[in-house]
C-alpha cells in the first residue's frame, strides 16, 4: 500500500496557491523530503510547466515511488536519494526549491546545510519555499505550536519550531533574500527566498 499523509491532503491546495505565485516560468523544481510523495504528485499534476522532481531519504523512497508510478505523469521522475547534509547533491542546478515540513525535524546543522545546498543548487533568481510551522519574531504563533515545539524536543533536543529570523540570517549568509511570507492554515507559513544574481558561487564548499 501507498504511505499516506492526511496532513498533505489538507494542506496542498494552500500550498499550491502559493507556488503558483511564484513558479511561474517553465523549469526544474526539486522537492527536499518529499516524505510520502503525495505532495509531488499533486503539484505535478497542477503545474504541467514544472518538472518536479522528488526527493528524500532510501527509506521513504519505496513509497514515494509508489505513488510517481501509479501517477504516470511525463514531469514527474522517479524520487532522488537526498541527504541534505551530502557533500553533493543528485541536482546541479534548478529554477526552483520546495520543501514541506523538514526544518523543526532536523538538527540546527542539517537546517544550516539544506540552506546551502539550496544556494549552491539554485540558479540565480532561483526561488526557495519553505513550508512548515515558523516562530515569529521570536514568539510561537499559536499555542498548538507551542505544544507541538514541546513534543519535539521530548523526543529529541535538536528538534523544534525553527524562528524566522534566524533562518531568514541564514538566507542572507548563503545569498538568499527573503521575499514573501504567507500565513496559511493550521498556524503554518510559507516562506519565500530568491536567490541573488551575484551570488553564483556563495556557499561553495561550505557543507559537510
Amino acid at each position: 500500500m501507498k504511505p499516506r499523509s492526511e496532513a498533505c491532503e489538507r494542506n496542498r491546495d494552500p500550498i499550491l496557491k502559493v507556488l503558483m505565485q511564484w513558479f511561474l516560468e517553465p523549469g526544474t523544481a526539486l522537492e527536499i523530503g518529499s516524505g510520502t510523495g503525495q505532495h509531488g504528485v499533486y503539484f505535478a499534476r497542477h503545474m504541467p510547466h514544472i518538472t518536479w522532481l522528488t526527493s528524500d531519504l532510501d527509506d521513504n523512497r519505496p513509497g514515494i515511488r509508489a505513488w510517481v508510478s501509479e501517477a504516470q505523469l511525463p514531469n514527474l521522475p522517479p524520487p532522488l536519494r537526498l541527504d541534505v547534509s551530502d557533500s553533493h547533491w543528485p541536482v546541479e542546478r534548478t529554477q526552483y526549491v520546495f520543501s514541506a515540513n523538514t526544518a523543526h525535524i532536523m538538527n540546527w546543522g542539517q537546517v544550516q546545510a539544506m540552506f546551502n545546498g539550496v544556494a549552491q543548487t539554485l540558479r540565480p533568481k532561483g526561488v526557495f519555499c519553505l513550508y512548515g510551522p515558523f516562530n515569529h519574531q521570536g514568539e510561537f504563533t499559536s499555542d498548538s505550536n507551542r505544544a507541538f515545539d514541546s513534543l519535539l524536543r521530548s523526543q529529541n533536543a535538536e528538534m523544534g519550531v525553527r524562528d524566522d529570523r534566524a533562518l531568514v540570517e541564514l538566507g542572507k549568509r548563503v545569498g538568499l533574500q527573503l521575499h514573501g511570507d504567507h500565513w496559511l492554515p493550521a498556524n503554518n507559513r510559507t516562506l519565500v527566498w530568491i536567490k541573488s544574481e551575484s551570488a553564483a558561487q556563495v556557499g561553495e564548499g561550505t557543507r559537510g
